[in-house]
């Protein structure tokens, strides 16, 4: 089964690109995985609080991916698959295409702020031609309702 990656982190671009994904795969009978990265240094400090930490961001990660697994349960009957890795995000992104041969597109949105579409847009466009897989990117102010026209 071809499997959409999308990567759930803190921006609200995150939200169109999980939409996206989710309606891609329920059209084309794929499936979702969710990326989540906890970077490396959120737990330089001793290794108990380090321990402590790291335990919150998977609890958070867990917690805010439910979120969407519900709404991809219930609207599209989708039920996605959640990673955790830890690590820089393009190289932790890049090892998960490689490490999964069913991830077939790379799902990211695009922010709208003015500072441009965002540090892995930017990051991942620029080495899109050598990337295993091909990128779709979702633009953060994207209605509902022209997503799913284009899904």
């Amino acid at each position: 089964m071809r499997k959409f990656l999308v990567v759930l982190d803190d921006s609200r671009e995150c939200l169109n690109a999980m939409r996206f994904a989710a309606m891609r795969a329920h059209n084309t009978g794929g499936g979702v995985q969710i990326l989540s990265i906890i970077p490396p240094d959120e737990f330089n400090h001793w290794i108990g609080v380090g321990e402590i930490m790291r335990e919150e961001a998977r609890e958070r990660i867990h917690a805010h991916f439910e979120v969407f697994a519900k709404w991809m349960r219930d609207k599209l009957q989708v039920d996605p698959e959640l990673v955790i890795r830890e690590g820089e995000a393009v190289p932790e992104i890049l090892a998960q295409i490689r490490d999964d041969p069913e991830v077939g597109v790379l799902v990211l949105g695009a922010g709208t702020e003015s500072g441009g579409p965002g540090p892995l847009v930017t990051q991942l466009s620029r080495s899109s031609g050598s990337l295993p897989v091909p990128i779709t990117i979702v633009p953060g102010e994207l209605s509902k309702e022209r997503l799913e026209a284009v899904t």
